[in-house]
């Protein structure tokens, strides 16, 4: 408490911790209390609500500059049931140089372990939040939350609007759901747009294997998340790549008649690491091409499912929203292009608040 009265820049990291410890609504009065921005890991979604004013997007490797940016100018770090994956640090030793960290966590092996913190309170993250809050006076930091307002208005996410892309897809998921629906992912680039362009204003509503980095985890979770919650749309979210490791599960699903949605990002390549061939390995594109003859089509109605191949905005309106009507499993083929890239991107090794997107790399060349 003595910590946090004295920051005049806090920032606050949440993840998955905050959702395993269902510490959502203590997790919003204590922002309020503290008067400060949040930011979240991919496993943190949905802890604290994606539309609220105050958040500012995922942090670290795919993070926003905005969280990232903030994160490396903040004084005090108070981090809720994170990890400080690399995927979050990009360079340790240069993570968050300016700031106290400040971390809760249940795991005594996670204090100390990627990054030193100067204060910590080992505990479930929704009983320490709580006596927190009751300590703890409204605090005013008005100033360093224009400060973040301003970086949020300087550095959108943007992309092109123009074609069929994944960025597109995920607003347009977003947009007709009401951003209401639970998404689950394989692992790669679409999970990464998935994170950074669906608002999870819920808990437990993105499905995501984490660290494991599990190719064909999501249309299981995708299932297994419908028959848990059949009055809710459920969709999964995956890679032509990740399809391939576990398309069969899809004649599960006609089997047992549960309804739910698969969209591919079908680039017909294994684009993460294609990304990283492209931008850090002179473009040498191994074992990363997967332009062959299957038709993802033809296999979902060889399985009893309905299929849509589209290669545009309108088409993929169109079939989603017959998708969501359909009371049989529905498989969405999205077209899209082999080199485009989540973006913004920290490159390895860097520190957080090296992060730059495809602009920031065309002007640099």
């Amino acid at each position: 408490v003595t910590l946090i009265k004295k920051a005049k820049k806090p920032y606050v990291f949440v993840g998955g911790g905050a959702v395993i410890s269902e510490a959502s609504d203590e997790l919003k009065k204590f922002v309020e209390k503290v008067d400060a921005p949040v930011c979240d890991s991919l496993m943190g979604k949905g802890a604290f609500d994606g539309s609220n004013e105050r958040y500012t997007g995922m942090l670290g490797m795919h993070g926003t500059k905005t969280s990232n940016y903030g994160v490396s100018e903040c004084d005090l770090l108070i981090v809720v049931g994170a990890r400080f994956s690399d995927r979050v640090t990009g360079n340790a030793k240069k993570f968050a140089k300016n700031a106290k960290i400040l971390q809760f966590d249940v795991d005594a092996a996670e204090i100390n372990k990627n990054v030193r913190t100067d204060a910590h309170v080992l505990g479930d993250a929704k009983e320490i939040l709580k006596r927190i809050n009751d300590k703890l006076d409204n605090q005013d930091h008005s100033d360093w939350m224009e400060h973040i307002k301003s970086y949020k208005l300087d550095y959108p996410m943007r992309y092109n609007r123009d074609i069929l892309n994944g960025p597109l897809i995920m607003e347009k998921i977003y947009e007709i759901t009401n951003g209401d629906a639970i998404i689950t992912t394989d692992v790669g680039q679409h999970q990464m747009w998935a994170a950074q362009h669906y608002k999870f204003k819920e808990p437990r509503t993105l499905l995501t294997s984490g660290g494991l980095g599990t190719m064909g985890y999501g249309l299981g979770a995708c299932i297994g998340a419908k028959v848990g919650r059949k009055d809710k749309t459920v969709v999964n979210i995956a890679g032509d790549g990740c399809f391939r490791m576990n398309m069969n599960e899809v004649a599960t699903a006609t089997r047992y008649n549960i309804p739910i949605i698969e969209v591919i990002f079908n680039n017909h390549v294994l684009g993460m690491v294609r990304q990283w061939q492209d931008l850090f390995y002179e473009k040498r594109y191994s074992a990363t091409v997967l332009d062959d003859g299957v038709d993802f089509v033809k296999l979902a109605e060889a399985m009893g499912a309905k299929g849509y191949r589209v290669t545009s905005q309108e088409e993929f309106k169109e079939a989603f929203k017959e998708a969501l009507e359909s009371e049989v499993p529905v498989l969405i083929d999205c077209i899209i292009n082999c080199d485009d890239k989540v973006w913004p991107m920290v490159a390895p090794g860097e520190a957080i608040s090296s992060s730059f997107t495809g602009e920031d790399l065309a002007k640099k060349q």
